[in-house]
């Protein structure tokens, strides 16, 4: 899901403005603080042509997560106004319902943000970022870089392990015994990959003087436009919030 427009943007900034729409998340318990971020992020998905179908595609968990949130903040949410329903500690109240139409609003805001944002975020300028604009230090940046890379060896592994087993004649009874099987030498080639790849960095000069960078990353003028506007969305939000009397701040 590539967006021309945000992966301008540099890692650092996505990161701020993920953190800074999250501020009015948190502070406020409302329906109208989240319909302002959301909206905010339609508006950007249309704005910096992100792909709607991957969009959707990857919300279809948020459609799982977002009915529980709201049927338990449905049920034992705070009691208010008219009471629809009563069973037990269970209520089903006005208010109840607001809170509940507002989980499902912030889980989809917060969701839509992280998917947006991360989307365009690629691990190799991540590190760049954040080894030259936070200063961070170079060997826990790359090498952790350098191991998430190897996460979707795991993908991998696992099906070759379960083919190998299978191709004897072991995979098809004892599931459960052979989960733990294969998760115990899944965690042996993990250690030893990084074994390998830690000797491969120390022998390439990782660690050892100060670096120097291939692709330079610096913070340019649509980060701070980028910034700005985030910041505004935030503050509308808890504005809007106050104003028309729906924040329940912390």
């Amino acid at each position: 899901m590539r967006s021309p427009v945000l992966e301008k943007l540099n890692p650092v900034t996505s990161l701020a403005i993920g953190l800074v729409l999250l501020l009015p998340l948190v502070v406020t318990i409302d329906w109208l603080s989240a319909t302002v971020v959301l909206a905010a992020l339609v508006v950007t998905v249309v704005a910096a042509r992100v792909p709607i179908v991957p969009l959707l595609r990857r919300s279809v968990p948020l459609l799982v997560v977002a009915p529980i949130g709201a049927t338990s903040m449905a049920l034992y949410g705070q009691v208010g106004g008219h009471v629809w329903w009563r069973l037990g500690p269970a209520v089903v109240s006005d208010q109840s319902l607001v809170l509940a139409a507002a989980v499902v609003l912030r889980v989809f805001a917060l969701g839509w943000s992280a998917i947006v944002l991360g989307s365009a975020m690629d691990a190799t300028r991540l590190a760049d970022a954040l080894s030259q604009v936070l200063r961070l230090p170079p060997r826990f940046v790359l090498g952790t870089v350098a191991g998430a890379r190897m996460v979707g060896l795991f993908t991998e592994d696992w099906q070759a392990l379960a083919h190998a087993r299978r191709a004897r004649g072991l995979g098809d009874a004892g599931r459960l015994r052979r989960w733990f099987t294969v998760s115990f030498a899944l965690l042996v080639f993990a250690v030893r990959r990084g074994s390998v790849l830690a000797t491969a960095m120390e022998a390439r000069g990782f660690g050892g003087a100060p670096r120097t960078w291939a692709r330079p990353s610096r913070l340019g003028r649509i980060d701070a436009i980028a910034f700005g506007l985030a910041l505004l969305v935030a503050i509308l939000a808890v504005v809007a919030a106050v104003g028309f009397g729906t924040a329940w701040v912390y």
